[in-house]
């Protein structure tokens, strides 16, 4: 689901905000895209209520990242009554306009896999990024943000 369109309270406004400040604390020159997706039916069939999606671009190729843009996907536990929204995993994609170059999941050892895989260095910012994430959605005033 796009994150534009889940935000529901000021909590949640700035947990969204939080998080795109965790990005560009990394890399200060990606622009923030809160609805990486279209608004068509065939979309619209495939809508995870229980994720957020957000992109960040960069201004052209990013040699270091081997991308154009970064996809972000956070991944809530599915809710259940009288609990509060847990932060599941991260996934992001390094994409071009030619699709996906690599992708990285907070799941195993938290390694990118694909054919262009971003540096060394680039990889510890992803990495602390997602650490961050956790971070965030671990407090009680911003677990749901997905809801």
């Amino acid at each position: 689901m796009n994150a534009g369109e889940s935000v529901r309270s000021v909590d949640q406004a700035q947990a969204l905000a939080s998080t795109v400040n965790l990005v560009r604390r990394q890399f200060p020159a990606a622009k923030a895209n809160l609805t990486p997706w279209r608004d068509d039916a065939q979309t619209r069939q495939w809508t995870e209520p229980e994720s957020l999606d957000l992109s960040f671009h960069f201004p052209g190729w990013s040699p270091r990242l081997q991308c154009r843009s970064l996809l972000m996907q956070l991944r809530f536990h599915p809710e259940t009554a009288g609990e509060q929204r847990q932060l599941l995993g991260v996934l992001m994609r390094g994409m071009t306009y030619d699709g996906e170059r690599w992708r990285m999941a907070t799941v195993g050892d938290w390694q990118p896999e694909g054919p262009h895989l971003p540096g060394p260095e680039q990889v510890e910012q992803l990495q602390s990024i997602c650490r961050d994430l956790f971070e965030l959605f671990s407090r009680s005033d911003v677990s749901d943000l997905a809801a």
